[in-house]
């Protein structure tokens, strides 16, 4: 904490001076120049018809998440309930061993790459992993939870109509799939030092799973581009872009520019760095202690709200979903039609909930667990909380709220979702603007600890597990959440964002040569709990 205040006065003449001068639009344009391409490279949309064009890392996503799907026979409807019954701990005895005898070799390695008899002899459940499925839960969903869910889905609409709710919520169900086979590998290739701390995610299930199958050099390759992605993501989307727009949420409810809290960006986000700083320092434990307190109440605020102006409107709730299933197949109205409505929708979904892209098998590898295969199937609930719960639920509204045409034109992309969102609920509850200023800045806060994690892990990965490595990036990640609310870095944050969605090019070459390897644990687990009541 020392060094992150020390690093804080040192850089406040020079945020002060970019606020005044300018100088934050000069490096933002240079920095676009320079990195323009590998931008639109990321996110170039192949064109399939004259006004239909589908990004291609969505297609990659979309196709992995059907393969895992029928891979795992519909593991996204078969193993929901055993889902549902790992996170009650219905099977924890099983999980922890129920004695001394810890069956560790084909499930934990150490850092030395290899499965161990190690920590066979250190008679401790607590080194199977860190935190609870719970906790592992709250910690990943932390991450997508967020501006998507409320922004997001408004522009989703906005250009696919209701019908691309409905495509939405099937990308968010084949998705588990994919959330399933990433996390599963993530727990199986972990490593676990001395003091029982985890290392885990794609960085080590490429490196070393890939090495096993006599493909050392390539999954060593893709191990460090992932980790290099990972850490530029979690400084940009995962920081910058969070407390860029919590402040700019919280600006525009108590006035905008012209408000008592107009320009304060530099203040807020200090006050934000200091209160991440005092969580991530204390690492995925503490990480985990906040997320599953946050996480909870959070979505239920939000969830709430959502009922309140579902009872208020129930006369509406049929025309919505006749809205819904309709445009699904119709595309009334809306460019490219039905495939249009379809891509809008897929495309909400693929980047709401992150499956197949890697990151959150970070936070699920430092679960407390003996069986991959269990925290994969808790893992598959993340993108059906995400997307076909608090997406489908945003959407509800804003289709209600939408009947007279108010709110927006379909068709037509709104530049605010955020706004639009806000628009929806105060039809209905006209205080709720303050109660989404808190969410999107408790939705923001819980994003940035948990890219925080997830970087920090690919930084390790790269240069090593020493203090003075762990508090240099902590610092710096401090840092930025102060840049990101103090001045406008556009091209840097789609940079990084671009960073995150490159990230599922090495991932999915990994799950598509490790997907076996998934479904040995899973017979392994299904095996464990066969007769437990």
């Amino acid at each position: 904490m020392r060094f992150l205040l020390g690093t804080i006065a040192v850089l406040l003449p020079f945020l002060n001076f970019a606020a005044e001068k300018g100088l934050d639009q000069i490096i933002d344009e240079k920095f676009g120049n320079y990195t323009g391409w590998f931008v639109e490279g990321i996110f170039y949309a192949i064109p399939f018809t004259d006004s239909i064009s589908v990004p291609w890392v969505l297609i990659v996503l979309l196709f992995g998440a059907l393969f895992f799907t029928l891979y795992f026979k519909v593991i996204n409807i078969t193993g929901f309930g055993t889902a549902i019954n790992i996170v009650r701990g219905k099977y924890d005895e099983i999980e922890s061993g129920g004695d001394d005898h810890v069956e560790s070799s084909d499930t934990v390695h150490t850092v030395d790459g290899d499965n161990p008899d190690t920590i066979r002899v250190e008679k401790d459940a607590d080194h199977h992993g860190e935190v609870s499925h719970f906790q592992a839960l709250t910690a990943a969903l932390s991450a997508t939870v967020g501006l998507g869910n409320i922004a997001g889905v408004a522009v989703a609409i906005s250009i696919g109509g209701p019908g691309a709710t409905f495509w939405m919520i099937v990308a968010g169900l084949i998705g588990m799939a994919s959330k399933f086979t990433e996390c599963t590998l993530g727990v199986r290739y972990r490593e676990i030092d001395e003091n029982g701390r985890v290392y885990g995610g794609p960085m080590y299930y490429l490196s070393k799973g890939l090495r096993e199958k006599g493909l050392a050099g390539l999954g060593k390759v893709l191990a460090v581009l992932f980790a290099i992605m990972c850490i530029g993501g979690s400084f940009g989307g995962g920081n910058m872009f969070q407390s860029n727009q919590a402040f700019a949420m919280l600006e525009s409810y108590t006035g905008g520019a012209e408000g008592p809290l107009g320009g304060y960006g530099l203040v807020f986000g200090i006050i934000m760095a200091v209160l991440v700083g005092i969580v991530i320092i204390g690492g995925i434990k503490k990480i985990a202690n906040v997320t599953d307190k946050i996480v909870p109440f959070m979505v239920a605020i939000y969830v709430i709200a959502v009922i309140v102006v579902l009872v208020m409107n129930a006369g509406e709730i049929p025309r919505a979903f006749g809205e819904i299933f309709g445009g699904a197949f119709t595309g009334l109205g809306i460019a490219g039609g039905v495939f249009g409505v379809l891509i809008q929708g897929f495309r909400r979904a693929a980047f709401s909930n992150e499956a197949g892209i890697g990151s959150a098998s970070i936070a699920h590898s430092a679960v407390k667990t003996k069986y991959a295969a269990s925290e994969g199937l808790v893992a598959l609930l993340e993108p059906f909380i995400d997307t076909v719960v608090v997406c489908t639920m945003t959407a509800l509204v804003l289709v209600i709220s939408n009947g007279d045409g108010s709110i927006m034109t379909y068709g037509q992309e709104v530049t605010e979702g955020v706004e639009v969102t806000s628009k929806a609920f105060a039809s209905s509850i006209s205080w709720f603007p303050f109660v989404l200023t808190i969410a999107v800045i408790l939705f923001a806060f819980s994003t940035m600890i948990s890219w925080s994690y997830y970087g920090y892990q690919a930084w390790t990965y790269l240069f090593g597990r020493s203090k003075s490595m762990e508090y240099l990036y902590k610092g710096l990640f401090c840092v930025f959440v102060i840049i990101g609310a103090a001045i406008q870095l556009g091209s840097v944050i789609n940079f990084s964002d671009a960073m995150i969605f490159a990230m599922l090019v090495p991932n999915m070459i990994g799950l598509f040569l490790l997907a076996p390897k998934a479904k040995e644990e899973l017979k392994k687990f299904k095996t464990a709990i066969k007769g437990v009541s």
